[in-house]
Formats: C-alpha cells, sequence, structure tokens
C-alpha cells in the first residue's frame, strides 16, 4: 500500500484503491463490533436510561433578573399559569420556579400550522449574586408577568444591644 499524499493525511480521506478492497472483500455489518466486545455497553446504558417510567420533556421558564440598590427583582412570563399553581423555593441564595402551564385542545394535532407554545410542567433554578432576605420575599403576578422581589441582606447593618441582667437588684 502506498504512502498516503499530504491531502489524503490532511482530510483523512482513503485512497481510491482502499475503496475497491473494502468493496470487493466479504464483509457483514457488525462484525467490527462483535470482534471489540462490548465497547458500547455505557452508551446503551445512557441511551436507554430508566425505562420505568416515561421521561416528561420539562420546560426551561425564561425570565429577567436585576438589582436595585435594596433588592433583586427577578420577572418571567407566566401566561396561563393559575398563581396558584406556581411553587417559588427562596434560599438565601437561590430561588427556584415551578408550575404547570396546562393546554386546552381545541382542535386536532393535524389542524395547526404552527406550535410554538410550551404546554406543559417548567422549573427555573437561579443562583442569586447575593444572599437575600428570605422572610421579606414578595412575589405577584400581573397580566401574565411574575415579579418576584427579593431584599438584599445588609450586611454592613449594625445594631446596638443592651445587655440585661438576670441578677434581682434588692432595694
Amino acid at each position: 500500500m502506498k504512502k498516503p499524499s499530504f491531502l489524503e493525511r490532511l482530510t483523512g480521506a482513503v485512497p481510491a484503491n482502499d475503496y475497491d478492497r473494502i468493496l470487493d472483500e466479504e464483509h457483514h455489518f457488525g462484525d467490527e463490533e462483535s470482534e471489540e466486545g462490548e465497547q458500547f455497553t455505557d452508551d446503551e446504558k445512557w441511551e436507554e436510561g430508566d425505562q420505568s417510567e416515561p421521561s416528561q420533556q420539562e420546560g426551561e421558564l425564561p425570565v429577567d433578573m436585576y438589582q436595585t440598590n435594596d433588592a433583586i427583582i427577578i420577572k418571567a412570563l407566566v401566561a396561563g399559569v393559575s398563581p396558584a399553581d406556581l411553587d417559588i423555593s427562596i434560599t438565601r441564595d437561590m430561588v427556584t420556579i415551578r408550575g404547570v402551564r396546562e393546554e386546552y385542545q381545541e382542535t386536532n394535532d393535524d389542524n395547526y400550522f404552527h406550535r410554538e407554545l410550551f404546554w406543559g410542567s417548567f422549573t427555573r433554578t437561579l443562583v442569586l449574586p447575593e444572599e437575600v432576605v428570605i422572610d421579606e420575599a414578595e412575589a405577584q403576578e400581573k397580566h401574565g408577568l411574575l415579579e418576584i422581589r427579593l431584599p438584599k441582606l445588609d450586611k454592613h447593618r449594625s445594631t446596638q444591644l443592651k445587655v440585661r441582667s438576670n441578677i434581682n437588684v434588692a432595694k
């Protein structure tokens, strides 16, 4: 067999006489895999996944997040979702928004020209850039726009404590 040319090495092309050799030989599909053993077992397990319950696709909620001097504001479009169906979990440094947008099927699938709206469950977890005061957080929905206001934790705030004594002073 001759040495591959620079172009063949660069592109990975197989010289024409090698194609002829491959086509002339008797070749059975799958022979290479059986000779090499079970090299794809990890991939097959990954693709098969857990077949016990069907996986339901979950959407990711698009959001805007910005800060003011005293709070972090998160806005998300939740049109078609009842405020009672929204679940918002807050820690000092993270927010998770979950919900379900129920589809009311007005026609069968064959009659659609476009299907771009997302129906089903959605979730979004955001890592906050600063710690927030959980107990003072507020959420409101107006015309399909969810707004979450998270007051920032004031790390520079201080207060003076008076020391009390448990000793009774006799008069």
